[in-house]
């Protein structure tokens, strides 16, 4: 089984973004990290997982990591009433970053994932590390 930790950041909200992502496929570990101006720490939330995934063969199975509820929750619970809705929210607002689900909804659609939160900074060594190359990802930009 395939083991992603992902993680964004901003260093002001917007401003210099920053994602990273650990992949752990049965032991050969990549990391990988990205980084934007003028962006938001959902964008990096986001797209972290979008290029972890994209680094990963149809119908694998996967477990991701994340300690953002905002993309937890928004792939495995709110995408399917924003479809409904003519993507739209509760409010009946524009969803905010809809290129960025659409793509993470399709390669949801083509893997077997397994989507986990985990709070952030209470000591999983690789949340940390994903942290601090997200970090170190948005300093570079």
């Amino acid at each position: 089984m395939i083991k992603i930790y992902t993680d964004g950041s901003c260093l002001n909200n917007p401003g210099d973004g920053g994602w990273a992502a650990i992949i752990n496929d049965n032991g050969n570990i990549s990391k990988i990290t990205g980084n934007e101006k003028n962006t938001t720490n959902n964008k990096m939330e986001l797209i972290a997982p979008i290029n972890a995934l994209k680094k990963i063969n149809k119908g694998e199975t996967v477990e991701i990591y994340t300690d953002s509820k905002y993309v937890k929750l928004g792939i495995t619970e709110w995408i399917n009433k924003w479809i409904d809705n003519g993507w739209k929210t509760s409010k009946k607002e524009n969803v905010k970053n809809k290129e960025l689900w659409l793509e993470l909804h399709e390669l949801n659609s083509s893997l077997k994932i397994k989507w986990i939160w985990i709070k952030a900074h209470a000591g999983d060594p690789l949340n940390e590390e994903v942290d601090m190359l997200a970090k170190k990802a948005a300093e570079s930009s």
